[in-house]
């Protein structure tokens, strides 16, 4: 029952049977066969067919449901047992915002593998938005996210301190002007994240005491990463706010400078959120290494 499971779980995921049985390394009939004994044995359609397409049947939706949490206590069953006996092994589905997991999180990713070898993180990369919905679908055990929006059932800790700073091109003519005032800002044209980011959400809630709604500024375009937005600005007179993490190479390299900006700091937090309540062995131990790599007491 158990692999029946499994095979259903990967079926519901990739919504296709050849998926399922290249991933399982098994042949799609007996994928159909697995299902077949399972809708067999609830007596319920757990799939729909239309043409070459499937989907979720609201039984199916239920099962998935129940799956998630089944395979969520074998994790935490194998770790716990391995710990007995001084071993540490197991998988952990991490997810990370977008800026987080080009530029925090993998350093961090290396150094707990060097001590836990024995633990398979796989690391989920999305907006905050889909980093949140990750977690709270349980598909990943833990998540690093920016942004101020806080969802009730979810535990935020502080993490790292960031700072978020206007920046142009070298050659942009804006690098010999002292100061970015509030008049300047209406008349920029700026490249930002997409809706749903963290990063998004902060500079709306920064610009607030200046009384700048994000409607008044001109935004030449939205990108959906920071990479493409640095990208963009090597190669327009755009401005954009990002991350002072992500644009340590480019600032050495005089590649981007920082302007100044009248009366606005915007610094925010990086949160490690987990679901309210006990958090899994695994989650808590990945917690504490990061933790200590920040000399952070959380």
């Amino acid at each position: 029952m158990d692999f029946r499971l499994k095979v259903f779980f990967t079926v519901a995921t990739r919504l296709s049977f050849t998926k399922a049985a290249t991933e399982l390394f098994i042949t799609q009939p007996a994928v159909s066969k697995h299902i077949q004994e399972l809708e067999e044995a609830y007596k319920v359609k757990l799939f729909d067919r239309t043409g070459s397409k499937i989907s979720l049947t609201h039984a199916g939706e239920q099962l998935v449901k129940h799956a998630k949490n089944i395979f969520e206590i074998y994790r935490e069953i194998d770790f716990e047992m391995s710990a007995l006996i001084k071993e540490q092994y197991g998988m952990l589905r991490v997810g990370a915002s977008t800026t987080i997991s080009q530029y925090i999180i993998p350093p961090l990713l290396a150094r707990f593998h060097q001590e836990m070898q024995g633990v398979k993180v796989i690391l989920r990369n999305g907006n905050t938005e889909q980093i949140e919905n990750a977690l709270l679908n349980k598909e990943i055990e833990t998540g690093i996210v920016e942004g101020q929006s806080k969802n009730k059932a979810i535990k935020y800790t502080p993490f790292l301190k960031d700072e978020l700073v206007l920046v142009c091109n070298r050659a942009n003519p804006l690098v010999n002007k002292e100061d970015i005032t509030k008049e300047d800002l209406l008349q920029l044209r700026f490249l930002m994240r997409e809706q749903g980011s963290g990063t998004l959400e902060v500079i709306e809630h920064a610009l607030k005491p200046l009384k700048i709604k994000m409607s008044e500024l001109i935004v030449e375009m939205q990108l959906g990463s920071t990479e493409s937005i640095k990208s963009y600005l090597m190669n327009s007179n755009c401005v954009a706010f990002v991350s002072i993490h992500a644009i340590e190479k480019e600032l050495k390299n005089k590649e981007l400078v920082i302007l100044d900006v009248d009366n606005l700091i915007i610094e925010r937090y990086f949160y490690i959120i987990s679901l309210q309540g006990k958090i899994n062995a695994l989650s808590d131990l990945f917690i504490k290494n990061i933790s200590k790599q920040y000399n952070l007491k959380l």
